[in-house]
């Protein structure tokens, strides 16, 4: 049994966000799906708040997620619910990546010359565990935004 990542069998076709869909004009194709799913790739959205995800370091963390967040907030004012959702998932994606980084050196989980057999844990750096640590906190802020949760609901039983 191979321990290839499931990313590099990545069915495209079958992936339910395009980047060639204008999410913002064509919000009914938008799916909350798992996780940080179609974060690289829903426009407008993943220009107007990729631009701002850093995780270097504490301080860059946090004037990024500060940032993320607001847009965030924004979007919520004008009862955008995917880029609100959208920004959640920059906030989510900035706390693994950075524990990614915290984690293994370089930010490297497998080892692709050995089959893609795990990397020694403990070997990242740590200032990215504290760049995760402002990213985790800024993440649960949105999660638990009343009027997020209750669009996000919604949407679910609506939309997907």
């Amino acid at each position: 049994m191979s321990n290839k990542p499931s990313y590099l069998d990545f069915d495209k076709p079958a992936y339910a966000w395009k980047s060639d869909i204008d999410y913002r004009a064509q919000p009914e194709h938008y799916r909350v799906g798992k996780g940080e799913q179609g974060v690289l790739i829903c426009e407008p959205y993943k220009s107007e708040i990729g631009q701002f995800w850093r995780f270097k370091t504490i301080a860059i963390a946090e004037e990024s997620s500060r940032k993320i967040y607001d847009l965030f907030l924004a979007y919520l004012d004008q009862h955008d619910f995917v880029g609100a959702d959208m920004a959640r998932k920059y906030l989510q994606m900035g706390y693994t990546r950075a524990r990614r980084y915290a984690n293994y050196k370089g930010g490297k989980k497998y080892d692709k010359e050995n089959d893609y057999q795990l990397l020694e844990r403990g070997t990242g750096d740590q200032e990215k565990a504290g760049a995760a640590a402002v990213f985790f906190a800024k993440w649960k802020e949105a999660e638990s935004n009343v009027t997020y949760t209750n669009l996000k609901k919604n949407w679910k039983s609506t939309l997907g």
